[in-house]
């Protein structure tokens, strides 16, 4: 015989509804977060730090190129040597995620930073950045070398994804376009970008005047 389930009490019932709404909520206001990125002068004292690493040139060649061109880590680590054109100044972006990939300018000292790292390689490996045993970085690599150059900088916690944001926020503080920054970071979905647009502080320029 089969016997009856019993029914949800009140409170496992308003419980499950507490769940949903959270989970609702956390979506609508993915955009009330804590700020989760450097600013320009931040990001400054990092890259300097970064270069006091026991592998500075590496390190600062790194972190500059992550944060110019808003890599994800797993971009990053998956970038091949040849990615990278001096000649022409050019950096191909692979994006993970489904998202948009594209050839991107390298800047001036984006160049001389490259350039001073791969010319002091040996190695035919075909990682654009080797670890300190000589192989592809990981994850782990990438977020220990970052969070050294945060304490050294003091600027406590640094996470390689604030350089992502970092990018975004910079780069929507300049005034680049929306759509154009979209492309730039490779976004599917304009959304996430109009986050770094709908935040900067030039926006609010001249409220009060």
């Amino acid at each position: 015989m089969k016997t009856k389930q019993p029914h949800a009490s009140g409170s496992n019932a308003q419980g499950t509804a507490d769940r949903q709404n959270v989970k609702g909520s956390e979506v609508v206001d993915a955009h009330e977060r804590d700020r989760d990125f450097l600013s320009e002068s931040e990001m400054g004292a990092l890259l300097a730090s970064a270069r006091k690493g026991r592998f500075g040139q590496r390190d600062h060649a790194m972190l500059l190129t992550m944060y110019r061109h808003g890599l994800r880590v797993s971009e990053l680590v998956a970038m091949k040597r040849d990615a990278i054109d001096l000649d022409s100044g050019r950096v191909w972006v692979k994006r993970r995620k489904s998202g948009l990939s594209t050839h991107q300018p390298l800047s001036g000292d984006e160049l001389r930073a490259l350039r001073g790292y791969l010319r002091s390689r040996s190695d035919s490996l075909p990682w654009a950045f080797l670890s300190s045993q000589n192989g592809q970085m990981t994850r782990q690599n990438v977020n220990y070398i970052i969070q050294q150059a945060g304490k050294r900088a003091g600027l406590g916690h640094v996470h390689p994804h604030m350089l992502r944001h970092s990018c975004g926020h910079t780069l929507a503080n300049k005034g680049m376009d929306t759509r154009l920054l979209q492309d730039w970071l490779g976004h599917r979905d304009i959304r996430h970008t109009a986050w770094y647009t709908r935040t900067n502080a030039k926006r609010f320029d001249g409220v009060w005047e």
